[in-house]
């Protein structure tokens, strides 16, 4: 465009708020702000519409005035975002880097040597506490980085954390520099206002609830817990790693002395933690992976794994409040180098194992068996289609899951309430023997049961069903033996009692060949 006349240049200067309508071409310098205008002109002069133009400065807002659009122009277009291509949503910059906040932006550094403690607690009260709107809440991401603390981290409720991964974004409490201010947990949950213990609904504030929190660790070098759900309904960890500072060393010398948990619960009667999951998660450095004696419901930990601990979860081993655990999942996770059992149901009911593969775990890292793998304080738990590497031979030391007060099972099983099954048990029969035993078992906790085998020696074959009923009163027992094999095949079952023990026994003829018992039993009473 040429210019056709320069006639004046001209400009005013006040305060932001007392801006005038500038004339064409006159500048006007907001003092309080730094901002600078130019007026637009009038209509006849061409301008499009009357009014003050912003000229950008270093001190303007260019996010609020910068408009953005989305286009998605990798994939060779532009998308549609507005009812006509000519009439796209429109938002600023601002706008569009405020969908989510970064721990960040509020002062966190992330670098391990800093204290992050006060900026992750102010950026969780500023996004999910100081307003009841909604539209305020956002993902609060960290970054990869080492987040150091120095005391306990507060997620309110409506919380979502998220992560770059569980091995990227660490929160990590060391209180190394002042030992004086040891906190309790590394995090733990509070209510809408950041309230926890018997603060926690006080002052109108939302007990915790819909708490979100993935792909990161919490982790401590101190004796300390790591993480406390509190009052808690309805919340999810997704791959998030508990991490404490035990070796195997150090459980070894002190198995249980140290008493950290990856989790505890904490419940009240009114506020009792349920709806809570956990996958993909992993507890490990710790005395317990899982650790409560409170009253919860519906908890779900799946797809895990619990690595270098005393226990792994351990429910209801001290004094059960309203019961305990009810309702508890542990489905499809791994278990190893354990100390001591991998799960314990104690004096707790309605709780389930499923599908769980246990590697070196009741072994105190030795090479025998010391304590059962599960252990059940009552009969009314479940332990389905779980996997074990202790051998059959190990399992006569210490079973794979034991019932205490009900009933004592030796090896992979499936058990429903009462109704307990094994299977797999596999015996050798050898050449030419007497009433030799084959395993035994316990009137005191198993009055009947029935034992489904298959016997082979050499080509011969032998299917039979074995009944076992003993009485209360020693040495009453009763036994039959049904069974089809397509030749003789030299074996005899038979069972005695001495006591409270029923011992079911063979004997084999002498042919110069061994036999295999391959065998399951259902606990009938």
């Amino acid at each position: 465009m040429a210019i056709v006349q320069i006639s004046r240049i001209t400009n005013r200067k006040g305060l932001i708020e007392n801006l005038p309508q500038l004339a064409g071409a006159e500048l006007g310098w907001a003092v309080d702000t730094r901002q600078l205008f130019i007026g637009n002109g009038t209509l006849q002069e061409g301008a499009p519409i009357i009014g003050n133009t912003e000229i950008l400065t270093e001190f303007s807002d260019i996010t609020a005035v910068s408009n953005y659009t989305y286009k998605d122009i990798a994939v060779g277009y532009a998308a549609q975002t507005g009812p006509t291509t000519s009439n796209p949503v429109v938002r600023t910059v601002q706008a569009k880097l405020d969908d989510f906040a970064d721990v960040r932006d509020f002062g966190a550094v992330g670098d391990g040597a800093a204290d992050d403690t006060a900026a992750i607690n102010r950026a969780l009260f500023q996004l999910y506490c100081v307003e009841a709107n909604t539209q305020i809440r956002r993902t609060l991401y960290f970054p990869a980085g080492t987040y150091k603390i120095t005391e306990t981290i507060i997620i309110p409720a409506y919380a979502k954390l998220v992560g770059e991964g569980a091995n990227c974004t660490t929160i990590y409490l060391d209180t190394s520099s002042d030992i004086s201010s040891l906190s309790a947990y590394v995090a733990r949950y509070g209510d809408s206002l950041q309230q926890t213990g018997v603060n926690i609904g006080n002052n109108g504030a939302t007990a915790p609830t819909n708490i979100e929190i993935s792909s990161m660790t919490f982790e401590t070098v101190e004796v300390t817990d790591v993480f406390l759900v509190e009052d808690a309904t309805q919340c999810y960890f997704d791959s998030v790693n508990f991490v404490g500072p035990l070796t195997t060393a150090d459980i070894i010398a002190t198995p249980s002395a140290d008493n950290i948990a990856g989790v505890r619960f904490a419940s009240t009667v009114s506020l009792v933690c349920n709806q809570i999951t956990f996958d993909k998660c992993r507890f490990q450095g710790l005395t317990y992976g899982i650790n409560t004696d409170q009253e919860i419901n519906s908890v779900t930990v799946s797809n895990g794994a619990f690595v270098t601990l005393y226990q792994g979860i351990s429910l209801g081993t001290g004094a059960p409040v309203n019961g305990g655990a009810t309702g508890f999942r542990a489905v499809q996770n791994l278990f190893d180098e354990i100390y001591s059992e991998g799960i314990i149901y104690d004096n707790v009911d309605l709780n389930v194992s499923a599908y769980n593969v246990f590697y070196d775990v009741g072994n105190q890292y030795s090479s025998s068996p010391v304590t059962p793998v599960i252990l059940f304080g009552n009969d009314n738990n479940a332990s389905i289609s779980d996997m074990f590497e202790r051998d059959d031979v190990d399992a006569q030391i210490e079973p794979r899951v034991e019932v205490t007060g009900s009933a004592t099972t030796t090896g992979t099983q499936i058990q429903v309430g009462h109704y307990a099954r094994e299977n797999g048990r596999i015996f050798t029969l050898a050449d030419n023997q007497s009433n030799q035993p084959i395993f035994t078992t316990d009137t005191s906790t198993i009055k009947a049961y029935e034992m489904t085998y298959t016997i082979t020696r050499n080509t011969v074959v032998r299917f039979g069903t074995l009944v076992v009923t003993a009485g209360s009163v020693s040495p009453a027992v009763s036994y039959a033996d049904e069974y089809t094999e397509d030749a003789s095949s030299g074996i005899t079952l038979s069972v005695t009692r001495s006591g409270d023990v029923v011992s079911v026994l063979y004997s084999s003829t002498s042919t110069g060949l061994s036999g295999t018992i391959t065998y399951s039993l259902a606990r009938l009473a």
